[in-house]
C-alpha cells in the first residue's frame, strides 16, 4: 500500500477485467485515478467500484483515438486533481482475418486505433506532466502479438508491434524530461476462459473449428511454462511497479507477464512434461471483477457449467 501516494493517474480503458483492475490497484496504492472508456457506463462503474472501497476515482467517457476526447479527459483530470503523474493506455480495436480476406476498413480500424491511441495518450499525458512539473510514467499494455506473427492476426500483430516501437521511440523523446515510457506484455488472459472462450470451456458439444489460424486453449495452455494464464491482477501489479518510483531508472522497457511463454524454447512443449487439462483448469478458476475474486465459477450467464 501507499506506493503511489499523492500521485494522479488516468487510465484509458475501464472494463472490469484489465483496465478496471489496473485502475483499482493504482487507487489502492494511493493514486487518485481518472478512469475513461468509450462507454460512459463502463467508466462510471469502474470509478464507483473504486470509490465504494474508500479510494479516489472519477469516470469519464472518452474515445481514446479522438484527439479532442483525449485532450479533454487529460485536462479534466488535471483540473480535478491538480496534476498528472501516470498514464495507462490499453485502448484499441481488434480484427481477425487472413491477409487474403482482410477488409481494408478493418485493417485501418485496428492498425490506426492502437497506434493512434498510444500517440494521443502519450502526447497529451506528457504535455500535462511537463506543465505541472511531474516526472511521470506512461505505460502501454501490449500483447505477445507485438512480438510474434500469428495466422489470421496480421492486423492485430501489426498494430501491437507499431505500438511497441512507438513506446520505445517515445521513451527516447521524453527521457530528457524525466518522463518514462514502458510497456507490459501479457499473452492470452485467464478471464477469457469464462468470457470469449466460454463455449470451448464449458459447452459439452463444442468442436474445434477447422480453421488455419485457430488453436484451442488446451494447445495454448500446453505452451505455458508456469502452467497458468496471466490474470488481470498480474498486469495490474506490473503496472503499479512501472508507475511507482521503484522503477525510476526504467524506460523503454517491456515487462513480459506471460507465464514464461515468450522466452521458452520454441520446440519445448511444457504440457507434455506437466499435463494439465484445460477444462479442469477452467472449472477451478474464479471470476474476477476489478481484480477481486467472485464466487467459484459454477455457472455462466445463468447456465450451469457441465462438469461431467
Amino acid at each position: 500500500m501507499d506506493r503511489l501516494n499523492n500521485k494522479v493517474a488516468i487510465v484509458f480503458g475501464a472494463g472490469p477485467n484489465i483496465g478496471g483492475t489496473i485502475a483499482h490497484f493504482l487507487a489502492r496504492e494511493g493514486a487518485s485515478v481518472c478512469v475513461t472508456d468509450i462507454k460512459e457506463e463502463a467508466a462510471l462503474a469502474a470509478a464507483d467500484f473504486i470509490r465504494e472501497r474508500g479510494w479516489e476515482a472519477t469516470g469519464l467517457a472518452c474515445n481514446a483515438r479522438s484527439d479532442e476526447d483525449v485532450k479533454r479527459a487529460v485536462a479534466a483530470t488535471v483540473e480535478r486533481y491538480g496534476r498528472l503523474d501516470i498514464v495507462v493506455n490499453m485502448a484499441g480495436r481488434v480484427h481477425w482475418d487472413d491477409v487474403l480476406n482482410m477488409k481494408l476498413d478493418d485493417w485501418h480500424d485496428s492498425v490506426g486505433s492502437f497506434a493512434t491511441a498510444g500517440l494521443l495518450a502519450t502526447q497529451h499525458g506528457a504535455r500535462a506532466m511537463l506543465a505541472c512539473g511531474a516526472q511521470g510514467s506512461i505505460i502501454h499494455i501490449m500483447s505477445t502479438a507485438a512480438h510474434f506473427g500469428e495466422a489470421d492476426g496480421a492486423a492485430y500483430c501489426a498494430a501491437k508491434a507499431a505500438l511497441l516501437n512507438f513506446a520505445r521511440s517515445a521513451a527516447l523523446d521524453l527521457a530528457h524530461h524525466g518522463i518514462r515510457v514502458n510497456t507490459v506484455t501479457p499473452c492470452s488472459m485467464e478471464h477469457q476462459l469464462w468470457s470469449t472462450m466460454r463455449d470451448e470451456m464449458f459447452a459439452p458439444d463444442w468442436e474445434q473449428p477447422q480453421r488455419r489460424g485457430f488453436y484451442s486453449r488446451q494447445e495454448y495452455l500446453d505452451q505455458m511454462p508456469l502452467r497458468r494464464f496471466p490474470r488481470a491482477a498480474d498486469l495490474a501489479w506490473a503496472t503499479v511497479f512501472l508507475a511507482s518510483d521503484e522503477s525510476s531508472c526504467m524506460t523503454g522497457a517491456d515487462l513480459a507477464v506471460d507465464g514464461g511463454l515468450r522466452h521458452k524454447y520454441p520446440t519445448w512443449t511444457p504440457g507434455r512434461h506437466d499435463p494439465l487439462d484445460i477444462k479442469d483448469y477452467a472449472r477451478a478458476t474464479r471470476v474476477t471483477r476489478y481484480g477481486e475474486e467472485q464466487e467459484l465459477l459454477t455457472e455462466l450467464h445463468g447456465q450451469p457449467i457441465d462438469r461431467s
